[in-house]
């Protein structure tokens, strides 16, 4: 890639330095397209505040995994009239001004109707570093893991509370760039309190059987939460939370707003006190 590191190199750089400064990953969820066209200044402040990995949501429909805020961003989005290419474009312009590692979040069937060559070449000229497909069984990701891996991209995949010990064993092996762990039952939501108890025991588990990231995501939405996860696993996944908390704003009041909320979380990221 003419010396440029892959985006497989460059997620395991974001988790390294990371632990190296004694803290957990911080990693963000914005939505392209929301709350307007361009999401750039967004992601952009998200970086400046100290977001280490950086997840860009492609709206979607149907979207299976996204509790209300998040799906009310993407039809937010789509209503606008943002495609896959604008999705696509917007990572194409952070990763150019210095942005942290992206990771697009999207479906299956968005995928499909792209075309998965295409659609993992696409990221790859982006400067993108992967993308997370919450609504694709481990069966079925053979192709997904085809397509990106001689391109240096990573397929994290997600580990739920309902999920045997065994098969979460197998996910993590499969997984790549990290884990995914979804904190509690149902769809993202800044409502709902993470079940510490359970995560921290399959974390654990999951120590003695991967070297990966461990990340936990859904219901993350405070600074406390961020310290639990942070003290417990390598990095928090923050998405309904920084939404809402930008709700109703545009242009620099949103991206301050962003700043100031990823700067909070930031800073509950250290292991230390």
């Amino acid at each position: 890639m003419n010396g440029v590191p892959s985006g497989a190199a460059r997620v395991a750089n974001a988790f390294s330095r990371a632990a190296a400064a004694g803290r957990g990953a911080l990693i963000p969820y914005l939505c392209a397209g929301d709350p307007e066209r361009t999401t750039s200044a967004l992601v952009l402040r998200a970086a400046a505040a100290g977001a280490d990995l950086i997840e860009l949501g492609i709206p979607y429909g149907d979207p299976l995994a996204d509790g209300p805020t998040v799906a009310a961003a993407a039809q937010r989005s789509l209503e606008a009239g943002t495609t896959i290419e604008d999705a696509l474009a917007l990572g194409a312009e952070v990763a150019h001004e210095g942005a942290p590692p992206i990771l697009a979040f999207t479906y299956f069937n968005p995928i499909l109707q792209f075309g998965l060559e295409r659609f993992a070449e696409a990221l790859v000229t982006a400067g993108m570093c992967g993308a997370i497909v919450p609504d694709v069984p481990l069966e079925e990701t053979p192709p997904i893991r085809a397509a990106f891996e001689p391109r240096g991209l990573v397929l994290p995949l997600l580990i739920a509370p309902t999920t045997p010990a065994a098969r979460a064993v197998e996910i993590a092996e499969a997984s790549s760039g990290f884990v995914y762990i979804v904190s509690r039952l149902g769809v993202t939501s800044a409502r709902t309190e993470p079940d510490f108890g359970w995560i921290g025991e399959r974390v654990a588990a999951l120590r003695a059987r991967t070297a990966a990231p461990l990340a936990i995501g859904f219901g993350i939405s405070t600074p406390e939460h961020v310290r639990a996860a942070c003290r417990i696993a390598d990095a928090a996944i923050v998405g309904s939370a920084l939404i809402d908390a930008f709700a109703g704003l545009h242009g620099s009041e949103a991206s301050g707003r962003v700043g100031s909320f990823i700067a909070d979380l930031r800073r509950a990221t250290t292991r230390s006190g």
